[in-house]
């Protein structure tokens, strides 16, 4: 790939997000690198022991107001944000149809990337439990919710094992040569991803059934990591968004705005850039600072 070619991608993937300033965003699994545009994030393993399934800092990273919920559960009100990112996320959850679904319900569009499957089928990560694509055109059982027959559709299926072919696995380790294969599939790597632009509705399907000893055992084993590169691309990200983020740096966001009922508080305070577990019960939020 060109520096030019390769540059284009990193602005696809990462810088443009095709909202105005005033349009509030959330990024669903923001992990350790979430997104410069969000201005909520949410992510189910926020502690260091879930590092393995992370690429660069061990914790999740609380630059902005973090929820610690599931994403098959947002805490949100219907509609409550402009635009949803989910980044290589949905390849890691028991129930991506739910995620989707939630997605759809929180959200008025926004973008979805995962690992396409033959690439993963070649260099693969335990820590994955689907494998993905792309069906392009209208597919029966379609996620609910959208009427452009002619949209194309996330294709999830499960996994039976960690690895596509134990035996081509077991000769790339011994062989030495996973780095080669990574570096040869990075030379084209808008092919290692499915980027995925959605608006109204996700439609996406699942296939087959995902055993959950695998889930479990996925959960624990390690992820891919890119140390270096992680600490580059949040230098190049940074430079490159620094005139919207200065004009958007005094927005604030009410608790009550984003959140379901069941959650709001009386004093509808200004969101913080805190952990934050909701309890609905208590009708309200437990808040742990970061």
């Amino acid at each position: 790939m060109s520096a030019l070619t390769a540059l284009r991608v990193f602005h696809q993937r990462r810088i443009a997000v095709p909202v105005p300033d005033d349009a509030l965003v959330l990024d669903v699994g923001s992990g350790d690198k979430p997104s410069w545009r969000a201005d909520v994030l949410l992510d189910r393993y926020t502690g260091a022991e879930f590092a393995a399934q992370r690429s660069g800092r061990a914790a999740a990273r609380v630059s902005r107001p973090l929820f610690d919920a599931d994403a098959a559960d947002m805490p949100f009100r219907d509609g409550a944000f402009d635009y949803a990112i989910c980044s290589n996320l949905l390849e890691h959850v028991p129930d991506p149809a739910a995620v989707a679904r939630e997605l759809s319900r929180v959200a008025r569009a926004g973008y979805i990337e995962v690992p396409e499957a033959a690439s993963a089928k070649i260099v693969d990560f335990p820590s994955h439990v689907w494998w993905c694509r792309l069906e392009e055109g209208g597919s029966e059982g379609s996620s609910e919710g959208s009427s452009e027959g002619d949209a194309p559709t996330l294709v999830l299926t499960a996994k039976q094992a960690p690895y596509f072919d134990a035996e081509i696995h077991a000769y790339i380790e011994r062989a030495g040569v996973r780095d080669d294969l990574d570096s040869v599939l990075n030379r084209h790597f808008e092919h290692r991803v499915i980027q995925y632009h959605w608006s109204g509705a996700v439609r996406l399907r699942t296939e087959g059934r995902l055993d959950p000893d695998f889930f479990a055992a996925a959960l624990r084993a390690p992820g891919h990591q890119r140390g270096w590169e992680a600490g580059a691309v949040q230098a190049l990200t940074a430079a490159w968004t620094l005139p919207t983020r200065r004009r958007r740096r005094d927005v604030r966001i009410p608790f009550n705005q984003v959140v379901k009922p069941e959650h709001q508080r009386a004093d509808d305070a200004v969101l913080e850039r805190r952990i934050y577990r909701l309890d609905a019960a208590a009708g309200g939020a437990q808040q742990e600072t970061q």
